[in-house]
């Protein structure tokens, strides 16, 4: 089963270099990765640069400043130096007449979206059309349609946000159960999050295996449980007990969605 991790950070200005993502990755048995940038920056240059170090091995999501009217020719310039995914937010539109402008350069060059955002936005009816808009430039949905601990099963606004799956260009990230469950009062010897998340129960009704992928936060995650129960936690979830579903969930989903041989040479 090849493990891939699809949401990772890396940079030299915030989180860490790329060499500590590669310790966590070798130490368990993961062996490709979707560097994801950070929201606010704009220079995709260093995780281009380690994909070129490591062909094959990762994937980039680049973000450009929506906000400017030339953000759609920028996209393309980073798209020719390998960026093959774009990061937005769920409410981003883009300046002038055309409010799509950015959501359908993405889709023009064959790249996917990572879509970060909060469960109300992925629930409202402006997002629903923004993939209506777009229907053949996948879009996955990160941390789990935005739930937190304090998102309940029963919650309407996190079901509607599942919803979304009717999308066939649809896809949805599973974090680690840091993520989505309350941080135990005591750590005890053993790891345990409690009762397994009903939320993921939820995420395979809707979306299925084919449709869903891991994704640690690293290194955000190294302050709630750690990459290693992030991995099993998701791996090791009754939901995805069927060796097929979850060769599917931990990387066989991330290798239909996100191209790990775009990065050009020098």
């Amino acid at each position: 089963m090849i493990i891939v991790d699809t949401h990772c950070h890396a940079g030299l200005n915030w989180f860490e270099p790329i060499e500590l993502l590669l310790y966590q990755m070798e130490a368990n048995g993961v062996e490709k990765a979707v560097l994801v940038q950070h929201r606010g920056s704009y220079d995709n240059s260093y995780l281009l640069e380690c994909a070129r170090q490591l062909p094959g091995r990762m994937s980039v999501v680049g973000m450009v400043d929506v906000e400017r009217h030339d953000a759609p020719d920028e996209l393309y310039r980073w798209a020719e130096q390998g960026v093959t995914g774009l990061r937005l937010d769920a409410h981003q539109r883009s300046p002038g007449p055309d409010p799509l402008a950015i959501w359908k350069r993405a889709e023009e060059l064959g790249l996917a979206v990572s879509c970060q955002g909060e469960v109300d936005e992925f629930a409202s009816s402006q997002f629903a059309e923004v993939v209506e808009a777009v229907p053949r430039l996948p879009i996955v949905i990160e941390h789990l349609a935005g739930a937190t601990p304090e998102t309940r099963q029963t919650d309407p606004l996190f079901e509607k946000a599942l919803g979304l799956a009717r999308y066939p260009n649809t896809y949805v990230k599973v974090p680690g159960l840091g993520e989505i469950l309350p941080r135990p009062r005591l750590l005890r010897p053993d790891f345990d999050m409690g009762a397994a998340s009903p939320l993921i129960y939820m995420a395979y009704e809707s979306f299925g295996p084919k449709r869903m992928m891991w994704g640690s936060d690293y290194p955000p995650v190294s302050g709630r449980e750690g990459y290693r129960n992030a991995l099993h936690g998701v791996m090791d979830h009754p939901a995805v007990r069927d060796p097929d579903d979850r060769t599917w969930v931990m990387g066989k989903t991330a290798l239909d969605v996100f191209d790990f041989d775009g990065i050009p040479k020098r």
